[in-house]
């Protein structure tokens, strides 16, 4: 073989593995229940699994989406995302759902991006302005109104956001392709860091002076899917 033919398989390989390791790996098994007993022994995706035997119907199931959550008065939005932590029998499948209301005239889910997986919203209820922004060096926006039934995607580890702009409450619902996508709020990170970033960091990124950094710094920064925050 060639060394120049050699090379293009090669770099074809670390192509292909690199999108064989970008998502949750693929189950050996029916399922793989997760647990915190660790006597169980077999250890996939970060979880324990449960003994097959002391399975039930009762590990893939969750109740209650339906029903609506207080909003976050900083943010008019309340997340309620189910990973593998709710519902142990996601564990190995790759998947993960949340509900999302919105309060009426400005309700935020505010611009955040979700390091594991690929998203896709469906709009239940209201008119949202959703939309995501392109990585270096073009930071193109991909924006749309979004009304019940309307389905929109957000790519892999893109920031994007909601934003209601109707004059009722909203609700939405959206699929993970991840058990666990994390989620990466963007002000809550940048200025909300413990210990906090150094202020010329910041300044020099975001072009602010240093008495407007001081004073992001100094606030409360709550994430939508935080029950406890206001």
């Amino acid at each position: 073989m060639k060394v120049s033919n050699f090379l293009v398989a090669l770099a074809f390989l670390a192509l292909a593995s690199s999108f064989a390791i970008a998502y949750d790996p693929s189950p050996l098994q029916d399922f793989c229940v997760a647990t915190d007993d660790a006597s169980s022994g077999v250890f996939v995706n970060g979880k324990f699994c449960k003994d097959p035997d002391h399975v039930t119907a009762d590990d893939f199931f969750h109740s209650g989406l339906n029903i609506a959550s207080e909003t976050s008065k900083q943010l008019g939005a309340r997340t309620n995302l189910l990973t593998v932590d709710s519902i142990p029998g996601l564990n190995t499948n790759g998947l993960s759902i949340v509900r999302i209301d919105y309060e009426a005239n400005g309700g935020l889910n505010p611009p955040h991006h979700h390091p594991r997986a690929s998203e896709i919203l469906t709009v239940l209820e209201g008119t949202l302005y959703a939309g995501f922004i392109t990585s270096n060096p073009d930071h193109r926006v991909f924006a749309k109104v979004l009304k019940a039934g309307d389905v929109f995607v957000f790519p892999f580890g893109l920031i994007h956001f909601q934003l209601n702009i109707g004059k009722n409450p909203a609700v939405a619902i959206a699929a993970l392709n991840s058990q666990n996508p994390g989620v990466v709020t963007t002000a809550n990170t940048v200025f909300g860091a413990s210990p906090s970033i150094n202020p010329d960091v910041l300044i020099r990124a975001f072009h602010l002076d240093k008495d407007l950094v001081a004073k992001l710094q100094r606030q409360e920064w709550v994430n939508p899917s935080d029950l406890n925050g206001y």
